[in-house]
C-alpha cells in the first residue's frame, strides 16, 4: 500500500513538472507570436502608409481621359423666301454625323487643374476636309465638318487666395460652349462657361475669376479677354509683300480694314443656392466686321472689315424645383428664363448690319425640364426663344443642322426628350424636334456686313441622338 502511494506520488510530482515545462513552453510561444503579429501590424501600417504616398502621387502624376462619343440622323426641312424673293426651300431626310470628344484632366498639384477636349464632328459620306476659309479653327469642332481631330478646349486653371480672396486664374481655349441653359437640350447635366444666350462660341482667352460666395451665396464674377480674328496675317511670316518686319503687322494703307477682333466678357453668378440661380454676362467686341461704305470699293473689298463695336448683355434666372418637397414631380423640374440684348455701333462711314446707325436689338428665352414619368432619369424639355430684327448674339456653336435657334429673328420652338437608353447611363439619348420661324435675315455667326432685311423662311429638324459617356 505504501508502495504504491509513493510511486502515485512520484507520478505526480514528474506529471507537474512534465506539465510547468509545457505552459511555460506556450507561453514562450504566445510571446513569440505576438512579437510576429506586432511585427506585422508595423509592416502593415508601414505598407498602408506608401500605398497612400503612392495613391496621392498618382492622383497628382496622371492624365485621366473621357469620352463623348454621339451618333445622330437629322431629318431637316426648309420652306420659304428671302429678301429677294427667292424661293429657298429644301431638304434632307437623313443627315447623318459622329462626334467624337476625347477629354483630358490632370492635376499636378493642389489648385492647379489642366483640362482638355479633342473633338472630330464629321457627317457620314462627306469629303475629308472641307475648304472653307471662314471656318475658323477654335469653330470647326463644332460644326459637322471633316474627319479631322482638332482642339475643342485647352486651359490651365490656378486658384489659389489673395488674402481671404479667393481667386483664380486661367488662360487657353474656354469651355465657352453649351453653356448657362444651353446644356439640357444638349443633354448635359453640367453647363459650359458663359450664359449660351449671347456667347456660345470656342473662344481663345485670358480669365480671372473673383468668388464671392463669402458675401453672397454661390457668387461670382469672371473677367475674360480674347481674340477671335488676328488681323492681316497674310504678313506674319513675310509670305506675301516685301515688309521688312513682318511681325509687326500689315501696311499702314490695310491696318484699318483687317484689324485684330479682341472680345471682353464679364460673366458672373449674382446668387446660387443650389435651387435659385441668378446668372448675368456683358460682353464687348472690339472692331466687329461689318462694311466699308466707300463706293469706290469692290464689294469684296469692303465686306469683312472692322467697321466698330458691339455689346451683349444677358440676365438669366434658372430654378432647380419648384417649391419645397411639395411632391416628386415639382422637385424634379426645372424652370428658367433669360433676357438679352445687342448692339451694334458702326464707325462712320461703314456699316453694321446693314445700317449705318446703332442698332438694338433683344431676345427671350423660356424654357421648362420636367420628369418624363415612366423612367428613372428621362426628362422632357420644353423651350421657347424670340428675337428682334437685330437680335445678334455670338452663337458659332450653335448645335442644331438648321442654325442657331438661339439667335432666331422670329421665333422658335424646341421639345426634347432625354433618356438613357435600355436605362444605361453611359447611353445618354435625345429626340429633339426645332421649328424655327425667321421674320428677318438668319442670323449666322454675327455676321456684321449682312444686311437685315425682311424674310419669311421657316426651318425645321427633328434629331435623334444616341452618345457613349464615360
Amino acid at each position: 500500500m505504501k508502495k504504491s502511494i509513493l510511486a502515485l506520488a512520484v507520478i505526480t510530482t514528474l506529471f507537474s513538472a512534465l506539465q510547468a515545462d509545457d505552459i511555460a513552453d506556450m507561453k514562450a510561444e504566445i510571446e513569440a507570436l505576438n512579437k510576429k503579429v506586432v511585427s506585422l501590424e508595423k509592416n502593415q501600417k508601414r505598407t498602408k502608409k506608401t500605398l497612400s504616398a503612392v495613391k496621392k502621387h498618382d492622383a497628382f502624376d496622371n492624365v485621366k481621359f473621357g469620352i463623348d462619343f454621339r451618333n445622330a440622323v437629322d431629318v431637316i426641312d426648309y420652306k420659304g423666301t428671302d429678301a429677294n424673293g427667292n424661293d429657298v426651300s429644301g431638304s434632307n431626310s437623313s443627315l447623318l454625323t459622329s462626334r467624337l470628344y476625347l477629354t483630358m484632366a490632370s492635376s499636378p498639384m493642389k489648385g492647379l487643374v489642366f483640362k482638355g477636349k479633342l473633338a472630330v464632328y464629321s457627317t457620314w459620306g462627306s469629303h475629308l476636309y472641307v475648304d472653307d476659309p471662314a471656318l475658323k479653327d477654335w469653330a470647326a469642332s463644332s460644326k459637322p465638318s471633316d474627319t479631322v481631330m482638332r482642339v475643342k478646349e485647352a486651359y490651365f486653371l490656378y486658384s489659389n487666395k489673395i488674402g481671404s480672396q479667393p481667386i483664380s486664374v486661367s488662360i487657353g481655349r474656354r469651355p465657352s460652349t453649351e453653356g448657362f441653359l444651353a446644356n439640357y437640350r444638349e443633354n448635359d447635366p453640367k453647363p459650359g462657361s458663359p450664359s449660351a444666350h449671347t456667347t456660345n462660341v470656342e473662344v481663345n482667352a485670358a480669365m480671372v475669376m473673383f468668388d464671392w460666395s463669402r458675401f453672397v451665396q454661390g457668387a461670382y464674377t469672371k473677367l475674360v479677354y480674347g481674340r477671335a480674328h488676328t488681323g492681316a496675317i497674310e504678313n506674319v511670316y513675310g509670305t506675301t509683300g516685301t515688309a521688312t518686319q513682318p511681325w509687326a503687322g500689315a501696311y499702314a494703307e490695310t491696318a484699318s480694314e483687317d484689324e485684330n477682333v479682341d472680345f471682353f466678357v464679364m460673366p458672373g453668378m449674382a446668387y446660387n443656392d443650389g435651387q435659385y440661380e441668378v446668372m448675368y454676362q456683358w460682353a464687348h467686341i472690339f472692331n466687329t466686321k461689318g462694311q466699308n461704305n466707300d463706293s469706290s470699293l469692290a464689294y469684296a473689298d469692303s465686306i469683312k472689315v472692322a467697321s466698330g463695336s458691339a455689346d451683349l448683355l444677358s440676365l438669366s434666372f434658372k430654378m432647380n424645383g419648384v417649391g419645397d418637397e411639395i411632391s416628386d414631380f415639382l422637385d424634379e423640374t426645372i424652370l428658367f428664363a433669360s433676357f438679352a440684348m445687342t448692339n451694334y455701333n458702326p464707325k462712320d462711314g461703314y456699316s453694321l448690319l446693314g445700317s449705318t446707325s446703332s442698332e438694338s436689338g433683344s431676345s427671350i428665352w423660356l424654357g421648362a425640364v420636367i420628369p418624363d414619368g415612366f423612367t428613372d432619369s428621362g426628362r422632357f424639355g420644353f423651350e421657347y426663344n424670340q428675337g428682334s430684327k437685330y437680335w445678334t448674339p455670338m452663337t458659332w456653336a450653335e448645335d442644331t443642322a438648321i442654325g442657331s435657334k438661339i439667335a432666331v429673328r422670329g421665333s422658335a420652338y424646341e421639345a426634347y426628350w432625354n433618356f438613357n437608353l435600355f436605362g444605361v447611363k453611359y447611353l445618354p439619348s435625345q429626340i429633339r424636334y426645332t421649328y424655327v420661324q425667321h421674320d428677318y435675315t438668319p442670323n449666322i455667326n454675327c455676321a456684321g456686313w449682312i444686311p437685315v432685311e425682311e424674310v419669311d423662311i421657316t426651318a425645321s429638324d427633328l434629331r435623334f441622338a444616341v452618345s457613349y459617356k464615360y
